[in-house]
């Protein structure tokens, strides 16, 4: 199984472990894209590494084919000087190098092939996460969304309860009461008024009675006169 499987699976573990442990999607979808940002970074890294490696190795087989044409040349030069034993130790020395070169010709293509993986990997990775960011752009937008609405039902809902309603009864009771007893205080201040009403009309004396009384009161003043005129019968 590739390296890139590798991260999506611990990218999927993650996701599952902060999605039973969080309350907030929005910062369960940030971590999220957080770590699969982190190990592209991580992989990055690996390409890098893997293609530096792959160039010394490139640099050290060019270096022992070098050294094995310049042990070939000396080997001549060693035969046209006719000296036999130095041409087959240049030889010697030549077949050395030449299997350093070869050995390292085949960790070459092994280190290609690396490397190509590890570039399709990091490729893929990071459409993955363009892709992710913008599936994370609309989920968060859509349990924004999602919150307000909740927060809009349970205003609503908590308005239309029985317990919110009971308060308003309770209240609109409060307020008769204290009416009526604001009626009642008024009625206790003024009394009842048909009494009011027969006092008044008893407090009334009738126009003989008053002539009556003006009459005693000027007997026992002393004043004996007559007035000018009889009233009128």
């Amino acid at each position: 199984m590739g390296l890139l499987d590798r991260f999506f699976r611990t990218a999927r573990a993650q996701l599952n472990s902060l999605v039973s442990g969080a309350e907030d999607p929005e910062k369960v979808l940030q971590q999220t894209v957080t770590d699969m940002q982190n190990d592209l970074i991580q992989l990055r890294q690996a390409v890098a590494q893997a293609i530096a490696t792959q160039k010394r190795t490139e640099r050290q087989c060019d270096q022992a084919r070098s050294t094995a044409e310049e042990w070939y040349r000396r080997a001549e030069l060693a035969l046209q000087k006719g000296d036999e034993t130095a041409a087959r130790e240049a030889l010697t020395r030549r077949q050395a190098y030449a299997g350093q070169a070869n050995a390292m010709d085949q960790q070459m293509q092994e280190q290609t092939r690396v490397v190509t993986e590890l570039k399709q990997n990091m490729r893929s990775l990071e459409a993955k996460i363009a892709e992710t960011r913008t599936k994370k752009d609309m989920y968060i937008a859509r349990a924004r969304s999602a919150q307000a609405s909740q927060r809009i039902n349970e205003m609503i809902g908590q308005v239309g309860t029985q317990g919110a309603m009971g308060a308003f009864e309770q209240m609109e009771e409060r307020i008769l009461e204290l009416e009526a007893q604001s009626e009642a205080v008024a009625e206790l201040a003024a009394g009842d008024p048909l009494e009011a009403k027969f006092a008044e009309l008893e407090g009334q004396p009738s126009s003989i009675d008053s002539q009556l009384a003006e009459l005693k009161s000027q007997i026992l003043t002393g004043d004996q006169s007559q007035p000018e005129e009889l009233p009128p019968a």
